[in-house]
């Protein structure tokens, strides 16, 4: 478990955001949570170099519904990476699991079937305040290291083919 802020960053290791798309689905469940990711992944974005016009939100009921708001997006907006944002905090119900393990493999499919990253900012923690210190608490903000992270990504995406990219 992570005990400092991971969420500091050099923008002189990050390339310049102003020339990508980006698209960030959030969930509307926890929205004290969600809502403090999706505001560092925006701040951190504009900082790197991207416009508001280049950054498209949408929201979806809960962190299930994910993984189709994100590929709907593929599919319908030109965006080099999208961040996918939810909270899922653990109950005492099974609940937790199913929803945990359905998102990261949604996500996991959907990186691999489309040709634009999708970037997993889905906490599941679990308490709430273990969620509050990781979207802009004591820990940092997961937002701000996942808009770093799809930055990387568009950036990566835009290499020739991948054989080239790792030396083949």
């Amino acid at each position: 478990m992570a005990t400092t802020n991971l969420s500091i960053y050099d923008k002189a290791t990050i390339p310049n955001a102003k020339n990508f798309r980006f698209g960030i689905v959030v969930s509307e469940w926890n929205p004290e949570i969600t809502e403090n990711l999706h505001k560092g992944a925006i701040e951190t974005l504009l900082d790197c170099g991207a416009t508001k016009e280049n950054i498209i939100s949408w929201n979806v009921p809960g962190s299930f519904e994910l993984v189709y708001g994100c590929k709907k997006m593929i599919i319908t907006e030109q965006v080099d990476a999208i961040i996918a944002i939810g909270n899922v905090i653990q109950g005492e119900t099974k609940h937790f699991d199913f929803v945990c393990e359905g998102v990261t493999q949604g996500i996991v499919d959907l990186n691999i079937k489309y040709d634009v990253p999708v970037i997993f900012c889905v906490l599941t923690d679990n308490t709430k305040q273990q969620s509050l210190d990781r979207s802009g608490g004591k820990l940092g903000n997961k937002g701000t290291e996942c808009a770093v992270a799809a930055i990387k990504m568009a950036a990566l995406k835009t290499i020739g083919s991948p054989k080239e990219s790792i030396g083949f």
